[in-house]
Parts: structure tokens; C-alpha cells; sequence
């Protein structure tokens, strides 16, 4: 066993692996090891894969000793799935439904063979809501998914399975997705960092292609700034077929996370844009976030400059994102009637998925392009802000109040469709940026008088990861919180 591995991140695991310091498969013990000790104050882990964990962490303890891991960026890294999109050939995939159950993937996903070519060993699955369409991770098949800085609130979602399990030092790195903020909502809420790539930048592959018109992103949440920034170097890029791709990038990611950002121009915003929701003005702690950061950024150089923030307003963006999330909900849907080979019902899925799916059957072919079309306008507005203004980066909160507890969304029926306003007042920062394409990082600068964190959002031009890692980098240095430990960790 190693102890204090939860210390290393996990470019530090696989340098020290390919240096001989490290075993492979002496990892792959310590961290099945860490599951077992948190996973049952967590539900994070719902489909543990420690016999294949092994085998792969035994192949890359010979490749080793053969001296074939010079290249290998990830070498012996432990690593969790999200049981989301990504599949990898021979683990059961669920997706959060029950009508999966025993489902098991037949290959792996394009984003997975390159990950698994990087190096990483992984030793299970986490936990997700029904087909990733909830901010929570609270779904009926495996059951609530826990904070590990509160037992009582929200890792949030849908990554929060994999967001719990990183914060609570188990892996320092674990893979997430995002279709309205589910990077950026569990890292927020569970102290980590978390980049969501711009359009196009990690492959859907082969399966996919465009999901929802482009609102579907692939990667991690992670402890330290560098892991985001290696694990997109060896995931990124084309796959056979895309039908479009993010810019080419002038160097590697990791090598912008030693690179000074220089002095970059900064707006801020500490309320909702007109029309983006009916509550305008978020929770006192997001807000106090907001202004600690940004002056935070201004003292270390930076032009820092309040926004008018309906510069950004949109007569209806619940209604812009609204249309693309029900047809991508269809779509997966439809998806799944093909692959198990029969029709789902309202039986097979939670009540929300259903409404959603309803609302597909329901949208028109006109009424979905328009939406895209819509969509596509709101996307030139933000990009004309950022060349007009000169601007590089947007602050924000990233969620508008901090870790709702759980079963804050459960419907009431004294209160028809209150759940749906609260999920989209919880989310109301965030999923514009999956309509924009932009990329959008969570940054863990703050927490509040309940020890709880609050995530601070910066978006970028769209294809320009490299500035935010840059800042990232500058912000984790200035103040790091890879250190902070919550009650619920392997180290405890």
C-alpha cells in the first residue's frame, strides 16, 4: 500500500511510475483500497472494474520494466468512468437507467481508446442521473451520490459521482461530460477544478457526432490545473468522420500551465443578463466570490473591469437551451430503443426524463432549427463581445447559489414545476456556455462559512483553452486549494 497517494496528482503519478518510484499496480491496490473505505459514505462507484484494473495496471508495470513508457503521459494513473457516453468494451453501462441494466458496452469509445492509450488505469464507474439530465446526481437505479465536504448537500451533477470521488482523494482525476454544465456544476460543488473544452475539441466517437447540435462536451474534473490540462492533450483533437473540429492549438496544454498569462482584460459580472432567468440576482456567497476573485485577479496585474451584464441579455435563453435538451433527450431515447431492440415506456424512465422526452416527440423540424439558428445568433453575439470589447476572459459565478441539499429538486405537488425554475436558477450561469461552445472552466477560489465551495467561472474565446489554463495555473499558484481536504477522504 502507499500511503498519502491522494498527495499526488496525476502527472506527479506518472512521472514517478515511468522513474521506477511508483508501481503500477501497487497504485491500482492503493486506490481500490480508497474506494472501499469512502464509497460507502459516497455512492460514487456504482460498477467497480477491479479485475480489469489489475491486468491493465500489471501490463504497464512490464511496460515499464521494458522501458516502453517514456511517451506515455499517463502512465499508471487511476482513473474513474462516468457511466455516461463513455464506454469502455466489457463494463456494464447504465447510463442512470434502469431499463439498461446488464447492459454491457460492446466497445470502447473513441475518447476512452485514448485515454486508455495514455496510460490510465481504470477501476470503476460512477455514478450519474438518468441519462445525465439532472444538476444533481440522485438517480432512482443506483441511488444518491453524496458531497464529501457535507454529507447532507449535493456533489452536484451529472458528474457527481466522479467529482465526489476526486475531491475525497481517491483518484486525482476522474472523467466528466457536459450538456448544461456538468463539469463545471459538480466541480464547483465539490472544490475542483473543471474545464469544459470548447466545441468540438475532445471526439464523440464513433458513436456520435453532434449531440443535441453541439451542446455535449467531453473530459475530466480534476485536483490541479496540469491534470485538465494533460488529460486533454492525449484526448483532443479529430476523430475519423467529425463533423467539425476546434482550431489547432500553437503548443501543448500542459505546456500553457507554465506559461504567465501576461496581463489579460477581465469583465466580471455578478448578476443574471435580462432574460436568462426570472431570478436576477444570485446567492450573497457567489456574489462575494465574484468580487474576491476578481480583485484577486486585479492584484496579480490584470485590467479587471465590471460588465453591464445585460451586454449578454436574450429575451429567452430557458427557451433557447430548452428545444436542443429535449431533442437530445429524444435522440438518446430513440438511440436506446434501436440498440436493446425495443420501444422504452413510461415505466422505464424517471418522470423527468419522460416530460422531457414528451416535449421532443412534441417539438417540430421547424421549431428545432430555429432554436439551433437562435442559438447560433446568441454564439455571434458573444464572440462579437469579446473582439469589440477587447476582452479575454468573462468572470462569473458558476452556479448561482452554493450545494443545494439533497432532494432540493424533488417535485412538489403542491408546487407543479417549481423543481424545473429551481434547477434552472441553480444552472443559470452555465449552460449558455454549452450553446456558445466557448470554453469555460470552474475555478475553486472560495468557500463559504458552511465550508462548503464555491466555484468561479471564466469563459473564454471559443478555441482559446490556452488562456484560461494559463490563468488557472496562475490562480492555483497564487492560491492553491489542492490542499484543502473535505471530512469525507481516503486521508482522514
Amino acid at each position: 500500500m502507499i500511503e498519502e497517494l491522494y498527495e499526488f496528482d496525476g502527472v506527479a503519478i506518472s512521472k514517478a511510475v515511468r522513474n521506477g518510484e511508483l508501481d503500477p499496480v501497487e497504485i491500482t491496490e492503493t486506490t481500490i483500497a480508497n474506494i472501499e473505505a469512502v464509497n460507502p459514505q459516497l455512492n460514487a462507484v456504482i460498477h467497480p472494474m477491479y479485475e480489469e484494473a489489475k491486468t491493465v495496471a500489471l501490463h504497464w508495470q512490464r511496460e515499464v520494466a521494458a522501458g516502453r513508457c517514456n511517451d506515455t503521459a499517463l502512465c499508471g494513473v487511476p482513473f474513474l468512468l462516468k457511466d455516461l457516453l463513455a464506454e469502455y468494451a466489457g463494463a456494464p453501462f447504465n447510463e442512470g437507467c434502469k431499463a439498461l441494466k446488464g447492459y454491457v458496452s460492446k466497445i470502447d469509445t473513441e475518447l476512452v481508446a485514448r485515454q486508455k492509450a495514455a496510460g490510465i488505469v481504470v477501476l470503476g464507474k460512477t455514478n450519474t442521473p438518468e441519462f445525465g439530465g439532472s444538476p444533481v446526481t440522485e438517480p432512482d437505479l443506483h441511488g444518491v451520490t453524496h458531497n464529501p465536504w457535507n454529507l447532507e448537500h449535493t456533489p452536484g451533477g451529472s458528474s457527481g459521482g466522479s467529482a465526489a470521488m476526486v475531491a475525497a482523494g481517491v483518484v486525482p482525476m476522474a472523467h466528466a461530460n457536459d450538456g448544461g454544465g456538468s463539469i463545471r456544476i459538480p466541480a464547483s460543488c465539490c472544490g475542483l477544478f473543471g474545464m469544459k473544452p470548447s466545441r468540438g475539441r475532445n471526439p464523440l466517437g464513433p458513436l456520435f457526432g453532434d449531440m443535441g447540435s453541439g451542446i455535449i462536451y467531453e473530459h475530466v474534473v480534476s485536483r490541479t490545473v496540469r491534470d485538465s490540462a494533460a488529460m486533454l492533450d492525449v484526448t483532443s483533437g479529430p476523430d475519423i468522420g467529425d463533423p467539425y473540429w476546434a482550431p489547432p492549438v500553437a503548443r501543448s496544454f500542459l505546456e500553457e500551465t507554465s506559461i504567465e498569462p501576461g496581463k489579460l482584460r477581465i469583465g466580471f459580472i455578478t448578476k443574471l443578463p435580462a432574460g436568462w432567468h426570472e431570478t436576477t440576482t444570485p446567492h450573497a456567497d457567489c456574489v462575494a466570490g465574484v468580487i474576491d476573485s476578481a480583485t484577486l485577479c486585479e492584484d496579480l496585474g490584470h485590467e479587471v473591469v465590471e460588465v453591464e451584464p445585460d451586454t449578454f441579455a436574450h429575451p429567452d435563453m430557458p427557451g433557447l437551451f430548452g428545444p436542443r435538451f429535449s431533442s437530445f433527450t429524444g435522440h438518446v431515447i430513440r438511440y436506446w430503443e434501436r440498440e436493446i431492440g425495443r420501444e422504452l415506456t413510461r415505466d422505464d424512465v424517471e418522470d423527468a426524463t419522460w416530460d422531457w422526452y414528451q416535449s421532443s416527440v412534441e417539438l417540430s423540424a421547424a421549431d428545432y432549427l430555429q432554436s439551433v439558428e437562435d442559438g447560433q445568433r446568441f454564439t455571434r453575439k458573444m464572440a462579437r463581445w469579446y473582439e469589440d470589447s477587447n476582452f479575454d476572459v468573462l468572470l462569473m459565478p458558476t452556479l448561482a447559489v452554493p450545494p443545494v441539499a439533497i432532494g432540493a429538486f424533488n417535485p412538489n405537488p403542491e408546487k407543479p414545476g417549481q423543481w424545473l425554475i429551481d434547477i434552472l436558477n441553480f444552472v443559470a450561469f452555465t449552460y449558455a456556455y454549452n450553446i456558445t461552445g466557448q470554453p469555460a472552466m470552474s475555478v475553486p477560489l472560495c468557500w463559504n462559512n458552511d465550508e462548503l465551495p464555491i466555484g468561479m467561472q471564466f469563459i473564454g474565446r471559443y478555441g482559446d483553452e490556452a488562456t484560461l489554463f494559463r490563468l488557472a495555473a496562475q490562480l492555483e499558484q497564487q492560491r492553491p486549494w489542492i490542499n484543502r481536504r473535505p471530512p469525507v477522504h481516503c486521508g482522514a
